[in-house]
């Protein structure tokens, strides 16, 4: 080896110094121009999603500002407690509106009925006793078929209509409807019977378990507004 030679090393014949990378590659540890640059393990490339990465299942909120994710359709709102109100005020008023001539039809017969009275003749006759018998039965049979109706009435209105449609007439209206929780489909007959069936249970409570039903939703911490009813049904209510 001469004094002056600049690769004292003739087994390196690129003449670079022990540990240095060949000419053209970027030191290690260090990223170089013009090469692919790996993400360090245990985070994903951007634009893939990782494994053990949380992704936003359904039914979760969205920072609690009302929206919530529903299998197929997507980020829906919540609905408000007002048009919730405002929607069970518009079924009550048709409701009310059936019942009322419904009760007026009810009301003439049984009056017909009670007229018939008249034609039983004197008290003294003998089948007297038998046709008042037979008016008051049919007085009775008449109201009790009034109350069967009504409860037919309050029955198919609510418990089909949100069954098959997720919507009466009132939530049509204010544009609200009912769903399932994990389908985002309408709730059924099963869902929508529950539902239907427990601020009916709450009526027979003087109406104060129907009340605490209809106002369970405002103690849902949950901000879904999820009244008892829906929590049992698994039924959320959203604004279309």
């Amino acid at each position: 080896m001469s004094f002056g030679d600049p690769n004292p090393n003739p087994n390196n014949p690129y003449g670079q110094q022990p540990g240095q990378p060949p000419q053209g590659q970027p030191p290690q540890g260090q990223p170089g121009y013009g090469y692919p640059q790996q993400a360090p393990q245990g985070v994903p490339p951007q634009g893939q999603p990782g494994y053990g990465y949380p992704q936003q299942a359904p039914g979760t909120l969205q920072a609690n500002n009302g929206y919530i994710n529903v299998p197929v359709l997507g980020t829906v709102q919540v609905a408000s407690m007002g048009r919730r109100l405002g929607a069970r005020c518009i079924d009550a008023a048709v409701i009310g509106v059936l019942y009322g001539i419904l009760s007026a039809i009810g009301l003439a017969g049984a009056m017909g009925i009670a007229k018939s009275v008249d034609d039983c003749g004197s008290s003294l006759d003998p089948g007297y006793q038998s046709c008042v018998n037979d008016a008051s039965s049919g007085i009775i049979a008449t109201m009790l078929g009034m109350i069967l109706i009504f409860g037919l009435i309050t029955l198919l209105y609510e418990w089909l209509m949100i069954s098959l449609l997720g919507s009466t007439l009132g939530k049509m209206a204010l544009g609200v409807k009912v769903v399932k929780e994990n389908t985002g489909l309408n709730p059924g007959l099963g869902a929508g019977f529950i539902r239907w069936i427990i601020p009916i249970v709450g009526v027979f409570i003087c109406y104060i378990g129907a009340l605490l039903v209809y106002l369970s939703p405002f103690f849902d911490n949950s901000g879904k507004l999820q009244g008892w009813h829906d929590r049992a049904a698994g039924t959320l209510v959203i604004k279309k």
